[in-house]
């Protein structure tokens, strides 16, 4: 073990607003402190390395089935579903094959339910666009909403415990902008509220049905209970909700991914009680967060107790209201993820942890490394106390042992933003080589112990103690 202890912090820019809480920096005994040297931080990075070695692609046998051969006409106005979902079933019982929509506009009313060992290949030149009647969509589907499972419209392209599938190719998967269920997300209030309190309380699955007469958007993209799955090349956009959603899927890749998407909560990518997944090369234009890792929503995510872990992220364009976020969907834990070579553009938050006092769970082992930042309004936002949707709960959720290292920021208004409950403090946080060329303030937190800088520069100085800027 290393000797390396760098002493915590508490850092005054002059002339930069700074707040604490009486109990911020308590100097909490902890025997599970962390090493975060330079040498064991690099060391721990070989992990990466590791899980993207591991992850195993899908076995696609190569036939092709196109869907032509099917009846589909890529007119835009005749329904191509019953056409693709023909040869798609046929790919699955002749042992596996991909699924071509070639060049042209190929409508679908109604969703795309993937089966084992496909490949949905949408060629360039083509488009995947979704009809936009809701009733379309039924009956329902077993699926994960926010974090709790539950019964509901199908997502626009869904699979269910399935092995070896892809998407892959350089059309357009398009939600369609005319989309009935773009309209739910002002009438939605209630059916949230309810599928919350169903999760939070416990009651059984059978129960918990959104399907005719209720309003829960779909995911656009949803794969829950898969082994081996590769999303590339395609461009998508137009999503009723979360974009790109993996649920409880093992050894998955997305890849060279093109996401221009504008409606409400529209995450890019949500990998949700998943592990082994890389996510890498990919353009996020979102209107909610970018790229998110979820573990399932109070008691529902505790009792389901799936974490999401090895996660690797790297070489990513991000914008967004955020740009990389945890939770607040993370009562099943999360461990050893790694953000690595990363570009935020511009937004609300760039690095946002999210909780509140329902959810319990941990996070733990988080590494970001060499990560741009243009500009943004809080650089570190830790909101551990989230609001919305709570419903009174008394379980203090864990975030600890994160690392932000070899971080440029053009200009934040708010460096490190952290509201925490006192029952369980925020814990053994670095930051380190982080040069933030412009700052209007630093930190406003409560309840944090262990925060570490090394080599941090704000706005032209070297931040290493109360009164080294002065």
């Amino acid at each position: 073990m290393s000797s390396y202890q760098p002493r915590p912090i508490i850092t005054l820019v002059s002339g930069i607003s700074l707040l604490f809480s009486a109990s911020c920096f308590a100097a909490a005994a902890d025997n599970s402190k962390p090493d975060h040297s330079p040498a064991t931080v690099q060391a721990e990075w070989k992990k990466a390395d590791e899980i993207v070695k591991s992850i195993k692609a899908p076995v696609i046998k190569g036939a092709d089935y196109n869907i032509t051969k099917f009846g589909a006409v890529g007119d835009g106005k005749k329904d191509a579903r019953p056409a693709i979902m023909e040869a798609i079933k046929k790919a699955n019982s002749e042992g596996g094959g991909r699924v071509v929509i070639p060049e042209g506009t190929w409508l679908s009313n109604g969703p795309i339910h993937l089966q084992s060992h496909v490949n949905l290949h949408i060629s360039e030149g083509a488009t995947l666009l979704f009809g936009t009647q809701a009733k379309d969509y039924l009956p329902v589907v077993f699926t994960r909403w926010e974090g709790v499972e539950m019964y509901g419209y199908s997502p626009l392209i869904y699979a269910h415990k399935v092995t070896d599938i892809a998407i892959t190719g350089s059309g357009t998967i398009d939600g369609n902008t005319k989309h009935e269920f773009h309209t739910w997300a002002r009438n939605d209030i209630e059916d949230i509220a309810a599928i919350r309190k169903l999760g939070f309380d416990g009651v059984p699955l059978k129960d918990r049905q959104f399907g005719e007469g209720r309003k829960l958007r779909p995911s656009m993209l949803q794969i829950i209970d898969a082994e081996r799955v590769l999303l590339e090349d395609y461009t998508i956009k137009n999503s009723p909700f979360w974009i790109n959603h993996l649920v409880y899927t093992n050894d998955a890749v997305m890849r060279n991914v093109k996401l221009e998407s504008f409606f409400a909560n529209n995450d890019g990518i949500d990998i949700d009680s998943s592990r082994n997944v890389l996510i890498e090369n990919n353009h996020f234009n979102t209107a909610d967060d970018a790229i998110v890792v979820k573990s399932g929503r109070d008691l529902d995510g505790r009792t389901v107790a799936r974490p999401s872990e090895n996660i690797v992220i790297r070489n990513n364009v991000m914008g967004g209201e955020d740009g990389i976020a945890l939770g607040s969907e993370m009562s099943g834990d999360i461990r050893h993820v790694y953000f690595t070579d990363n570009t935020y553009t511009k937004g609300s938050a760039a690095i946002r942890f999210k909780s509140n006092l329902d959810r319990g769970g941990v996070v733990e082992h988080i590494r970001v490394r060499n990560m741009n930042i243009e500009a943004v309004d809080k650089l570190f936002w830790f909101e551990l106390t989230y609001a919305a949707g709570s419903m009174g709960g008394n379980f203090p959720p864990t975030y600890r042992d994160i690392v932000f290292e070899n971080i440029t920021v053009g200009h934040t208004k708010s460096v490190f933003h952290a509201r925490v409950s006192d029952q369980s403090p925020l814990k053994h946080i670095t930051l380190r080589n982080v040069e933030i060329k412009k700052a209007d303030a630093l930190f406003d937190i409560e309840n944090v112990q262990d925060l570490v800088f090394d080599n941090v520069r704000i706005n032209g100085k070297t931040v290493t103690s109360p009164t080294s800027s002065k």
